[in-house]
């Protein structure tokens, strides 16, 4: 590829060399995780080797900055027991077996984004499933991976289909519409009446114990030291981990990005119990990250009461879906929440070794082992048809 900035159609940079792109400041604007959350998310989460797809036309008006970055991909971390099990007596002697580095395009804390409106995402997206892999191979990462698309971009990225991608689920989020004047309203016109009966008996559960208080703030940072170690008892019980987030995360979070970020917080008799990160886009807010204290929180059913608070600040300030992470799937389905698809993409740049790929990922992906997605009314939006015939 020609290396004069102004003729190239795609060309990794640094975020120094990012800082001479005007493009990049109106980056994802109209996503509540903008070029500011991206920045954030680089400097002060470790671990990971952080670039930018820098995508330009013939004529080199920049049509997009795709953000990426490198790691060493387990492929084998939403594996069933089993697999597991084997992978670690292999690991014994062979350390890296089945760990490949790899050029992820995507947020390391989130799902990815095409930084391109409707009309241009297309071509933009045509000009970078050819063109990436010679980028990773500057990179030295045999592996691509797109990391946790929306499906509403399906369309827009069927050119790495026919590039020689495989597209396979990850684990999807999840939303439910709050239309709703109250909450009670939500509970009454939504809910099973088995449902019902089990969520009044939890809260009926919680108020006999000493009055729990909610508040609403932008900024985190007077009371971190509390927080974080929620946050931490929440990562370190979650089957499946990737990014561990970090306390200059939160606090940069409530500081830099105050039209987009509210954390909710919760004591008991002064004492903070649990926390929630949530963010705002349009008329939904999207619950991002939870902190609970294990010690009272399945006792005082700390999850439901968490979801009950956020849901009723949400109606009273006009907001009309709520959104939440994956995983924990069981009472999400109760609550009538659907599942939000999300996407992985990926090629070994060998053709080889991509074609061992296509029939393994199928029986690697990690939504497999999650039984209850199956009850989902939409489990079957999970999966992208057109990579069947792509």
């Amino acid at each position: 590829m020609d290396n004069d900035f102004p003729n190239l159609r795609s060309k990794l940079v640094t975020r120094a060399e990012l800082a001479q792109v005007p493009r990049w400041t109106q980056a994802f604007a109209d996503q509540r995780k903008d070029h500011r959350y991206y920045e954030i998310v680089e400097d002060t989460i470790q671990g990971f080797d952080y670039r930018y797809i820098v995508i330009a036309d013939a004529g080199g008006t920049v049509r997009a900055v795709q953000p990426c970055f490198v790691l060493d991909q387990d492929l084998l971390q939403g594996a069933g027991r089993g697999t597991a099990g084997f992978a670690a007596r292999v690991r014994r002697y062979w350390p890296r077996f089945l760990y490949l580095r790899t050029l992820m395009v995507g947020c390391v804390a989130g799902e990815g984004h095409i930084d391109a409106d409707a009309a241009s995402a297309p071509p933009a997206m045509a000009l970078l499933a050819p063109a990436i892999p010679a980028l990773a191979r500057e990179l030295n990462a045999p592996l691509i991976v797109l990391k946790e698309f929306p499906a509403r971009y399906r369309d827009a990225l069927a050119c790495f289909l026919r590039a020689g991608f495989t597209c396979v689920p990850s684990m999807p989020t999840t939303s439910v519409s709050i239309a709703y004047p109250s909450f009670a309203d939500y509970m009454n016109r939504a809910l099973s009446s088995k449902t019902r009966k089990d969520l009044r008996k939890k809260f009926r559960a919680a108020e006999k114990s000493a009055p729990i208080a909610m508040s609403a703030v932008a900024d985190i940072g007077t009371v971190i030291d509390d927080v974080y170690p929620l946050y931490l008892r929440v990562y370190e019980r979650a089957k499946l981990r990737f990014e561990k987030l970090t306390r200059d995360y939160f606090c940069r979070l409530g500081r830099e990005m105050p039209d987009k970020v509210r954390f909710f917080v919760w004591r008991q008799n002064g004492r903070i119990v649990a926390f929630a990160l949530c963010m705002i886009e349009g008329d939904a807010i999207y619950g991002e990250y939870l902190g609970l204290d294990y010690a009272v929180a399945l006792e005082l059913h700390l999850y439901h009461y968490v979801f009950r608070d956020v849901a009723t600040w949400a109606i009273a300030n006009g907001f009309k879906s709520l959104g939440t992470g994956g995983l924990n799937y069981d009472p999400k389905l109760h609550l009538k929440c659907r599942l939000d698809p999300l996407d992985l993409y990926v090629k070994h740049t060998s053709p080889l070794f991509n074609a061992l790929l296509k029939r393994l990922l199928p029986l690697l992906e990690p939504t497999r082992q999650e039984k209850i997605l199956r009850k989902f009314a939409n489990y079957g939006e999970l999966w992208n048809r057109r990579s069947e015939i792509g």
